[in-house]
């Protein structure tokens, strides 16, 4: 007995020590590094045109990406979740296919398909339309990282929902449309709100694809964390840390909100 309790407390300081190395002091730090000269040097790199244009190009990403992988992710889940078909494994994995290629990868293929002499690129080169190193890059790559999120959300809940409510409304005369806004919506909402959430918060805070296909201007195709990195590889830390503690602030409100969504999950699957 008295073994088991030692052993519990080293394991718990273990666990403590390992989170305060890797997590606490480098969150710490930036929060120390952006305020450590008191808050008007940071009030001023916030207020800078390229910080501001930076937020405002993560926002327009955010903002086209989440709605539309949002309704992409809610039609996958209904199919693999509602339908056994041949394929069907297949296509599950293609769509975790994110989740296992590193993002500078899907970069990369995003500028080889995409790029003046890529196979899909050369044709709207043609066309005087530029997508690689601009904002249509930009958008594919984001869609293509946080492609997974709401469909891996919303699937296990489909799943133990069944269909029993939908077949009862289906033979009372309800149409497809009714069912989806009246039944299914509803009782998915909080697995939806959820993926929505993860896939927001990957989408602002995608380096990796982003910084390939991007070029990373400042000013014009930087996102918030490509501002980071640059302003710190210029030596602007102030900059670049006050940016850094906007995005840790951001993933500080998305735990928040993660954690309320699973405690009601919680109590509603209760």
């Amino acid at each position: 007995m008295l073994l088991s309790k030692f052993s519990k407390t080293w394991l718990i300081a273990i666990a403590l020590i390992y989170l305060a190395l890797i997590i606490l002091i480098p969150t710490v730090t930036v929060f120390y590094e952006a305020f450590h000269k008191g808050i008007e040097p940071f009030l001023t790199s916030v207020q800078s045109p390229d910080f501001l244009a930076a937020v405002q190009l993560t926002v327009i990403i955010a903002l086209i990406t989440v709605p539309l992988n949002t309704v992409f992710g809610l039609c996958a889940a209904w199919v693999l979740a509602r339908n056994q078909f041949p394929g069907r494994a297949l296509f599950m994995s293609v769509v975790d296919l994110p989740f296992s290629i590193s993002p500078v990868v899907a970069g990369l293929m995003i500028v080889l398909l995409y790029g003046q002499k890529g196979w899909i690129g050369s044709w709207f080169h043609a066309k005087d339309i530029q997508l690689i190193f601009a904002l249509p890059g930009m958008v594919l790559a984001t869609i293509f990282v946080t492609l997974p999120f709401v469909a891996r959300e919303v699937i296990p809940v489909l799943e133990e929902m069944g269909t029993d409510q939908e077949e009862a409304a289906r033979t009372l005369g309800a149409k497809d449309w009714q069912i989806f806004w009246r039944i299914t919506l509803p009782n998915i909402r909080w697995g939806l709100l959820y993926g929505v959430l993860l896939t927001n918060a990957r989408a602002m805070g995608e380096f990796g694809a982003v910084s390939v296909v991007s070029g990373s201007i400042i000013g014009q195709t930087a996102t918030l964390p490509i501002f980071v990195e640059q302003e710190y590889k210029n030596y602007q830390t102030e900059a670049a840390f006050s940016a850094a503690v906007i995005l840790a602030l951001l993933a500080a409100v998305t735990l928040v909100v993660k954690e309320i969504l699973e405690r009601y999950t919680g109590r509603k699957g209760h």
